[in-house]
Parts: structure tokens; C-alpha cells; sequence
């Protein structure tokens, strides 16, 4: 596929997706929604993704106010809704997705980092969804996600007030897994990660980011059916009769995939 605000990248099963418009800090435009929709939608044939932005300063700083200022409430609707529909496939994605932060994550990019299995940060990332400053709201799922990566009360304050948090604060909160000193590190340790993964049954991997997903917010009860039924799933892959016998003839697993 050819993109003109995107670059990507694949080396061993693993893909690097970075949002390519470094010279406005790579904010989301209807072009840039509409890219990432259209690579994101039916992605197969990799064990997991790298979601990072281009350049220095930012990830994604937000998303494009010089478009969002014209719209009209139907065409900003539909803006929105196409930033749910983009962060809806990230979560999605049959693999897990890590977010690499370097620089502002804010409002859009918050959002988008949020729809990641997980996040890694550099020491000058910024994190916000500063919305209200503007008169808008989070729209591409702030106000859905915030508050199930960190406490509901502090998603409300950083909402409300539009107050950012710099990396060192969203690794306390828990909103990032981990923080390195440069981007190089972060890509790194992001793609070891990865590798770990893919060294796993990609089977079982989407089963569990499945359960994962399906499970939350749900009573116990009906979270640990949605955990049972993805149990027995993997016992009609072919990936479970390999990892079964590899383990007991003591070799290594090749997975199938299937």
C-alpha cells in the first residue's frame, strides 16, 4: 500500500506503523484517519505492531484543529466517528499493538495510544486530552478508555481540566508500562517485546487479547464464560496439539498459526 502520511516498516513478522507529518507534529487529519483505517482494516500476516509517530517532538500532538475548526456538527460527527472506527480496529488487531511515545500524545494521539495493547514512553513524553481548552471533547474514545487505564477519578480530573501529565506521572497512574531516556531504547525494548510474543503461539496470543478485551467492564460471572469459551478454543488448534508435544518431548515449538 502507498501512503502519504504513513510510513511502515516489517522485519520478522513484526510491523512498525508510524504516523508520517512531522512538520505539524503529526496531527490526525481526515486523510491520516482515513490511511490508518484503510491499513488497519482485515491486517493479517504479522505477530504484532509498533504504533509510533515521526520525528522528535511529537507521537501525535492531536488531531488537525485547522480542519476541525470549519466542520460542520455532521462532518464533525463523522470526524469523530472515524477516529472511533480507527482506534476500534487498533484494538481489534489479532496481535498486540505498542505504542512508542516520544513527545506529545495529546488529545487524538492520547487516544490513539490508549487504543494499544500497551504503552512505552521516552522521558519527554507528554500525555493529555486537553479537549475542553477548545470547547470539544475527547472523541476517538478519551472518555471511554482513560478511565480504564488509570483510576476513574483521575481520568475525570485530567478531562475536565485538560491538564497534561508528563511521562514520570503516567508511569505512576499506570497509563504507561514503561519509560527510556531516548526513542532509539524505546523502539528496542519495544521490539524485544514484540519478539517474545511472536515467539508464542499466535493463536493463543489473539485468544487472550480477546478474552482480554471481551472481559472487561463485564460481571465476573460473565467475564470468566467469555475466559471458558476461549479456553476451549484452543483446543481446536492445531497450535495447541504442537505446544503440548513440544513440551513433552522436550524441544522447542514450531506454531502452525492455525
Amino acid at each position: 500500500m502507498a501512503f502519504r502520511t504513513l510510513t511502515v516498516h516489517d522485519k520478522d513478522e513484526i510491523v512498525t506503523l508510524a504516523i508520517d507529518r512531522p512538520g505539524v507534529l503529526n496531527a490526525l487529519s481526515r486523510q491520516t484517519l482515513t490511511e490508518l483505517k484503510r491499513f488497519l482494516t482485515g491486517l493479517t500476516g504479522f505477530r504484532g505492531m509498533i504504533l509510533t509517530g515521526s520525528g522528535d517532538r511529537a507521537f501525535v500532538a492531536g488531531a488537525d484543529i485547522r480542519e476541525m475548526a470549519a466542520m460542520t456538527p455532521e462532518e464533525g460527527e463523522e470526524f469523530g466517528r472515524l477516529g472511533q472506527e480507527v482506534t476500534r480496529l487498533i484494538e481489534a488487531a489479532p496481535f498486540p499493538v505498542i505504542a512508542c511515545v516520544n513527545g506529545y500524545a495529546l488529545g487524538g494521539g492520547c487516544e490513539l495510544a490508549m487504543a494499544c495493547d500497551y504503552i512505552y514512553a521516552t522521558t519527554n513524553a507528554v500525555f493529555g486530552q486537553p479537549e475542553v481548552r477548545l470547547g470539544l471533547i475527547p472523541a476517538f474514545g478519551g472518555c471511554v478508555r482513560l478511565q480504564r487505564h488509570v483510576t476513574p477519578g483521575r481520568a475525570r480530573e485530567m478531562i475536565y481540566t485538560g491538564r497534561n501529565v508528563d511521562a514520570g506521572e503516567a508511569l505512576r497512574i499506570g497509563l504507561v508500562n514503561r519509560v527510556f531516556g531516548t526513542r532509539e531504547e524505546m523502539l528496542e525494548a519495544a521490539y524485544e517485546s514484540l519478539a517474545l510474543v511472536s515467539a508464542n503461539s499466535p493463536i493463543a496470543v489473539a485468544l487472550c487479547k480477546e478474552a482480554v478485551n471481551d472481559s472487561r467492564g463485564r460481571e465476573i460471572g460473565a467475564a470468566l464464560d467469555i475466559e471458558a469459551h476461549a479456553f476451549r478454543r484452543t483446543f481446536t488448534s492445531e497450535d495447541m496439539r504442537e505446544g503440548t508435544q513440544a513440551f513433552l518431548s522436550k524441544r522447542k515449538p514450531v506454531f502452525p498459526g492455525k
